[in-house]
């Protein structure tokens, strides 16, 4: 989809067609990070994730709007749709992406009448602009999709490769992100042409078995199917803040990150799946950011649990210095219904105790609001001299950083 949530607030406000609009945070509250805009706004120079007032510098009548997910939402599941009445093989990447197969299907010998057909419909019926790649596989059409925009259909066979791919700028290539880019310029890797045509060993070496995956799509090879049950509609679900002064009060940065985890539960149960990692982000006052993040014994979606390790991995990290924002984001999700977790017997006995009250707290919250009711925390004083308790074992356990 083209700039999808500029277009879904355009297909519900037709007074915003044609004009400068970008999609924000709270400006107010120096929240204004530039999430998406239309190609209006484009034109004049806005782009993601560019701070606002920069945004309103080059575009001095751009119009803010903030984002609204549960109409993104909704526009998404109403896009798909119109997709699976051409092919039951629909696999959502994204809110706004995703792949279709065609194959066994009435519409094989006729691709590109099928895509203008979908394409019009998207935008007759939802009022939402699309842009179509055709190919032989999943990563050609990711690269066809890319190259026309807005209302592009672009197809791409495996022969035309070397003439239109292998020119392209290695940055250019889907799966290759800025700090893989940087990589393998270090073997003077700079076009897909040449990555392509590189030493798979030293691809191996220097990027793992990521490496000779990258070659083989650089050669327009992929044999990944289209899945429409694979879980993989988001890789991570996190939320960020910006404070609206520097600050270097502890309370204050702790409680912010209590709230962040409480959204990035909220989603991660909405989504019925799971965090296998927790990753934070501190941005300081001089624009510098750290990432840190530690894989857990167990998935969880509790607020709880990723609360806990967010705070221990800031407080680890965090030297006194002037924050400006802080992000909190569940990674290496996995389908909740398929998480194993690894219960002693203790854990067993408490977890399954506690599940009931989990889910009626749940529904409470929901309905009538988020943090109605929190979880309190019980202390018992033992009569053994064994030192330490479990939360200390927990907090101070050593933990595994990507860096």
């Amino acid at each position: 989809m083209n700039s999808f949530y500029a277009s879904v607030e355009m297909a519900y406000d037709p007074s915003l067609k044609g004009r400068p609009l970008a999609i924000a945070g709270n400006a107010k509250e120096r929240k204004g990070i530039v999430v998406t805009c239309s190609y209006e706004a484009r034109a004049r120079g806005v782009k993601p994730p560019m701070p606002l007032w920069e945004a309103k510098r080059l575009c001095p009548e751009l119009i803010v709007k903030p984002p609204n997910f549960d109409r993104y939402r909704s526009s998404s599941r109403e896009m798909f749709q119109v997709l699976r009445e051409y092919t039951d093989l629909v696999e959502p990447v994204s809110i706004d992406e995703g792949y279709m197969d065609l194959t066994d299907t009435p519409y094989r010998n006729r691709a590109y009448e099928t895509a203008k057909e979908i394409q019009e419909r998207l935008q007759e019926e939802l009022l939402l602009p699309s842009s179509i790649g055709i190919a032989p596989n999943k990563f050609l059409a990711k690269m066809a999709s890319d190259m026309k925009k807005p209302l592009g259909i672009t197809i791409l066979r495996k022969r035309e490769v070397p003439r239109i791919l292998w020119p392209m700028d290695i940055s250019e290539m889907y799966g290759v992100g800025r700090k893989t880019a940087e990589k393998l310029k270090t073997l003077d890797i700079g076009k897909i042409g040449d990555l392509a045509a590189a030493d798979e060993y030293a691809l191996k070496r220097l990027l793992g078995i990521n490496g000779p995956r990258l070659k083989r799509r650089a050669n327009g090879i992929d044999t990944g199917e289209v899945n429409p049950d694979r879980i993989y509609e988001f890789k991570s679900v996190g939320n960020s803040s910006t404070l609206p002064y520097d600050s270097t009060d502890e309370k204050e940065l702790c409680g912010l990150i209590d709230k962040l985890s409480v959204s990035v539960s909220d989603r991660l149960k909405r989504k019925e799946v799971m965090a296998a990692k927790v990753f934070i982000m501190i941005r300081f006052a001089d624009w510098t950011n750290i990432t840190r993040s530690k894989t857990l014994l167990n998935p969880t979606d509790s607020r709880e649990d990723i609360a806990k390790e967010a705070k221990a991995l800031f407080r680890q990290h965090w030297h006194g210095s002037p924050v400006r924002l802080l992000g909190v984001t569940g990674t290496d999700l996995v389908n909740r219904k398929e998480a194993v977790k690894q219960l002693d017997l203790f854990s067993f006995h408490e977890d399954a105790k506690d599940e009931p009250i989990q889910k009626v707290m749940a529904e409470l919250n929901e309905k009538y609001g988020t943090d109605l009711i929190k979880k309190g925390i019980r202390i018992v004083k033992k009569e053994s001299k064994t030192s330490g308790t479990s939360f200390n074992k927990d907090f101070f356990q050593d933990e595994r950083q990507d860096q």
